[in-house]
């Protein structure tokens, strides 16, 4: 199949490139690099002919509130509307777990708005929400230092690597659509806090780690709900012992 994957430079999409390459596939990593911009619809008629699966895992440039609603908005109204006029057959796209439980989030609040344009298009679907990725712990604790302290959320957390991520992403995409919704995470589920000090003991970083269930999680409360599968889910495979292992 000629499967297109929008966003295919970036952390997942490269990932995804490769194994849907190493499957047979005709992979095509679209980007603004490469021409083709789902926000403003730059190239994205020639890159979508003949394409039978479209894979968007494109992440918005600017968390700012109105700008992420703008991008996630545009980009999917632009992206399904251009994979109709081609007849692309399946429409993948990249969620996480849990838009619905954390309305004072404004990026999963965007997520959410795409999620709707997705299933009220005509084309069929299949939509694999994700937890947080490993690869992001580190970011994530920068943003919550006070004091020379990190204090982070004490609510259950469950992130899964990149590489597990691309490979449930390719399983979708070879498969049939789902015209439903999927949930991956990790293998392990424990407090915040310990995957944080865990990933910056990994890094040699010994500021203290502090769990507060007051703490917010990119401006916005969370509890042991908000950032796991609550029912079944796919689980990866990498647990982060293996991950911090080949840092």
């Amino acid at each position: 199949m000629k499967i297109v994957v929008i966003g295919g430079t970036g952390l997942i999409g490269s990932k995804l490139v490769t194994k849907l390459k190493q499957h047979g596939h005709e992979a095509v990593a679209a980007s603004p690099k490469s021409g083709v911009n789902a926000v403003t619809g730059e190239g994205l008629a020639a890159v979508l002919a003949g394409a039978d699966v479209v894979v968007d895992v494109a992440n918005a440039p600017s968390w700012e509130p109105a700008a992420v609603l703008d991008f996630f908005q545009r980009s999917s109204t632009n992206l399904v509307a251009a994979e109709a006029a081609a007849g692309v057959k399946h429409h993948v796209a990249l969620s996480i777990v849990g838009t619905e439980r954390s309305p004072d989030n404004s990026y999963f609040r965007a997520k959410l708005a795409q999620e709707t344009i997705i299933k009220s298009s005509s084309v069929p679907y299949s939509i694999v929400r994700a937890t947080q990725f490993f690869e992001f712990l580190g970011a994530i604790a920068e943003t919550a230092v006070v004091e020379g302290k990190i204090v982070v959320p004490s609510a259950l957390f469950q992130p899964i690597a990149a590489e597990d991520v691309a490979d449930r992403l390719a399983e979708v995409a070879m498969g049939r659509p789902l015209n439903g919704t999927i949930d991956i995470a990790g293998p392990e589920k424990a407090p915040f806090y310990e995957f944080i000090a865990r990933r910056l003991k990994a890094s040699g970083d010994a500021r203290p780690v502090v769990g507060d269930p007051k703490a917010p999680y990119y401006g916005a409360p969370i509890d042991d709900t908000s950032l796991n599968p609550l029912g079944e889910a796919r689980l990866g495979k990498t647990p982060l012992a293996t991950w911090l292992a080949r840092l």
